[in-house]
């Protein structure tokens, strides 16, 4: 039987390897397939997406031959959870093989307004902002070398993230979707609950301890729940996911 693929896409200024860790927790029916966007990881030297049309188009290209051919997923977290939307829809335009599922995590659904706009914040309180949400490692912000190389991309993608998109017909996705969120994002439930506006098919929300990056510590929890959508409820160790 061939593995579904699980492509995932990280959160503003992170890299493919966040999801590695990942492997162990995964049922074995699953390949973990984590997206490396421009500017990081192997792809370094690369430039900068310009614009969310740019980041979607280079994602597309990515992945194309690999959907056209399997069944398949996607995971993202906040910024990832817009380029998996921004990619369903495209893909959906394109009549093309359909996600099997979508797992949005750490965000809204795309009409609900961010409160902060940190994109338009100076350097100083960006940083400090940016270290409040709990994902950036403090030491970035401590040695110039690493800042001159990881500020630009990280306000890059914040821009990217908080890009105000304007669909012409936006279409619900025939496609089943997972909704995860911290219990302490700046969410309500009720808008948590937007997601449900699309898809035709079924909407599920999942809530976690935490901040905006409860990923990190509810590994174990989320892929449980991503075992269950995709395989049935077998972990890759035999034991069932509820």
């Amino acid at each position: 039987m061939n593995k579904i693929k699980l492509f995932c896409f990280p959160y503003a200024g992170g890299s493919a390897m966040v999801y590695y860790s990942w492997r162990p927790y995964l049922s074995a029916d699953i390949e973990l397939v984590p997206v490396e966007l421009a500017g990081r990881g192997r792809r370094i030297n690369e430039q900068l997406y310009k614009d969310v049309d740019e980041l979607i188009e280079d994602v597309f290209q990515i992945i194309k031959y690999e959907i056209n051919c399997s069944s398949y997923a996607f995971f993202g977290h906040s910024l990832g959870s817009m380029i998996a939307y921004e990619l369903a829809q495209k893909i959906s335009y394109c009549n093309i093989n359909q996600p099997s599922h979508l797992f949005f995590s750490g965000r809204g659904a795309p009409h609900i307004e961010k409160g902060k706009k940190y994109c338009l914040m100076d350097d100083n309180l960006f940083k400090k902002e940016v270290l409040g949400l709990g994902g950036t490692p403090p030491e970035f912000f401590d040695h110039p070398e690493l800042l001159e190389v990881f500020l630009p991309l990280l306000k890059n993608d914040f821009e990217l993230s908080e890009s105000k998109i304007v669909h012409k017909g936006t279409r619900p996705l025939d496609v089943n979707i997972s909704a995860f969120f911290g219990e302490e994002e700046d969410l309500t439930k009720e808008q948590c609950g937007e997601w449900k506006k699309y898809t035709k098919q079924s909407c599920s929300l999942h809530y976690f301890e935490g901040g905006h990056f409860f990923i990190h510590k509810e590994i174990e929890g989320i892929t449980r729940v991503i075992n269950y959508k995709l395989t049935g409820g077998i972990h890759c160790n035999g034991a069932p996911a509820d």
